[in-house]
């Protein structure tokens, strides 16, 4: 996947204010060893005179291997002695060097690795993060929690036609999709969230997008009808973004399409749903979708076989009941 200047250099900004926060901490931490302990300070600069003298050792001549095993033998002397030192107060040297966020790079977003410099997988997932976060950037991510979602709307009368009440029915519902954003992972199921308007579906997956994301996740929320028109409007332009739309929904952690079949239908719009949804069973990366139509609504603007696919290769849950936010705006 390509990404545009703009997202390189935000993740690499992210994984640089790491290094240095894990250094200013370092800092802090010896900073106040040294305090208690100010004998550790002279242990550490004759340490580092060794690894000076070391240097020197090797470039002015003489009997070098007989000078670096003293200065060696010397060195591991005084790391014990630091060590000794450290340990009477609880710490170890360990308490005096950063602790990276990334134990791989330290923090500097590439390793090396049969014998080539390569970028670390920290630094990749700070590129999808950065991705995805731009294009969310005008979701409404942030308004829905399971927190504020409740269950006093649903009725607990079970009306004709249905196995249960709809108090029941969102019980079940809320239960899996906490569950669901709990134990999240890249090998978690799809879900394909079917129901009239108002029963809570853009909520509760904007719920599980917000617990998904806390757990460091890239994750894409975007309705079909602005979905399509990113993906025209980049289909039909003279210039090209670095970072695509469709690279950035194929490399997140988790899909969600809200209003499936809303979206003014035609051929590009078709064709572009089905390279989104394709795109993502093949890779098996994990997508929620929602949609306010039944299965024979959505057979007649794409295909039965198409449907069939998305709602066969996910978990289905019915959302049914009384439009919540009409009895909301009653009160």
């Amino acid at each position: 996947m390509g990404y545009s200047n703009e997202v390189i250099k935000a993740a690499n900004n992210i994984i640089r204010e790491r290094r240095l926060s894990a250094e200013r901490a370092a800092d802090l931490r010896r900073e106040k060893i040294f305090e208690e302990l100010p004998k550790a300070d002279e242990f550490e600069k004759a340490i580092v005179d060794c690894g000076i003298k070391a240097g020197r050792a090797v470039v002015g001549g003489g009997d070098v291997k007989f000078e670096l095993e003293k200065l060696k033998a010397r060195s591991l002397a005084l790391q014990s002695d630091l060590e000794k030192l450290l340990n009477t107060k609880g710490y170890t040297r360990r308490d005096m060097e950063p602790k990276y966020f990334c134990e791989k790079c330290n923090d500097t977003g590439y390793i090396e690795y049969e014998n080539r410099t390569v970028m670390c997988d920290c630094l990749r997932r700070a590129m999808i993060e950065t991705a995805c976060a731009e294009l969310n950037s005008h979701s409404k991510l942030s308004l829905c929690t399971f927190d504020d979602f409740s269950l006093d709307y649903y009725s607990r009368e079970v009306e004709e036609g249905y196995p249960r009440s709809s108090y029941e029915q969102m019980c079940i519902i809320l239960k899996y999709c906490k569950d669901y954003a709990e134990h999240f992972s890249l090998k978690s199921e799809n879900i394909f969230m079917r129901g009239l308007t108002g029963l809570g579906k853009t909520h509760l997956s904007l719920s599980i997008a917000n617990e998904v994301i806390k757990k460091g996740y890239g994750v894409v929320y975007i309705s079909t009808p602005k979905l399509l028109s990113q993906l025209e409007k980049e289909q039909f332009s003279r210039y090209k973004p670095e970072t695509s739309v469709m690279d950035t929904i194929e490399e997140c952690d988790l899909l969600i399409i809200d209003d499936l079949g809303t979206e003014f239908s035609n051929q590009f719009s078709s064709q572009a749903v089905y390279n989104v949804f394709n795109a993502r069973l093949l890779s098996g990366k994990p997508f929620i979708v929602n949609t306010n139509l039944s299965l024979k609504e959505l057979e007649g603007l794409y295909t039965q076989r198409f449907i069939s696919r998305i709602s066969g290769e996910a978990k289905r849950l019915d959302f049914f009941g009384r439009d919540i936010r009409i009895m909301k705006s009653n009160l």
